[in-house]
């Protein structure tokens, strides 16, 4: 027990600090409807993204569908994270596809483009501090 409190106090005896974590808000606009869930990850895993459950470390939320809704990802440490959402409208827990293509609302952060697929980890990725960041996604439909 007291290895580990020394470890716990390790940083502050050789004058390292600690970074603050913070919080990231996200706005969800442009849904259509008021049904269902609002699926969100924080990833730092730029490998995974969009696939957050690939990512034991990704923070993950869902909340009642809303337009104007903000999302709090809370206890966030300093980083570069990207931030992939959908509107789940039959609260299915996944993402529902007609032929490969969409049929619930999606988005990332910082508005990245989809072309023939989702965004890179780099189109969508954003730096977080040490103060709390508000931004927010749009959700588009395709079907």
């Amino acid at each position: 027990m007291k290895a580990l409190a020394f470890l716990a106090a390790f940083p502050a005896l050789i004058g390292a600090t600690v970074p603050e974590r913070s919080s990231v808000l996200v706005e969800v606009d442009g849904l259509r409807s008021a049904k269902g869930l609002v699926q969100a990850c924080l990833t730092a895993d730029r490998a995974t993204f969009p696939n957050c459950q690939k990512d034991p470390a990704a923070l993950h939320l869902s909340v009642a569908a809303k337009n104007g809704e903000t999302l709090v990802f809370h206890d966030v440490l300093p980083g570069r994270y990207a931030i992939a959402l959908f509107h789940d409208e039959n609260a299915n827990g996944r993402m529902d596809k007609m032929m490969m293509i969409p049929k619930e609302g999606y988005g990332f952060s910082r508005d990245a483009p989809v072309r023939f697929g989702p965004p890179s980890f780099g189109a969508a990725a954003f730096t977080l501090g040490e103060t709390q960041l508000r931004t927010a996604i749009r959700v588009r439909y395709l079907l």
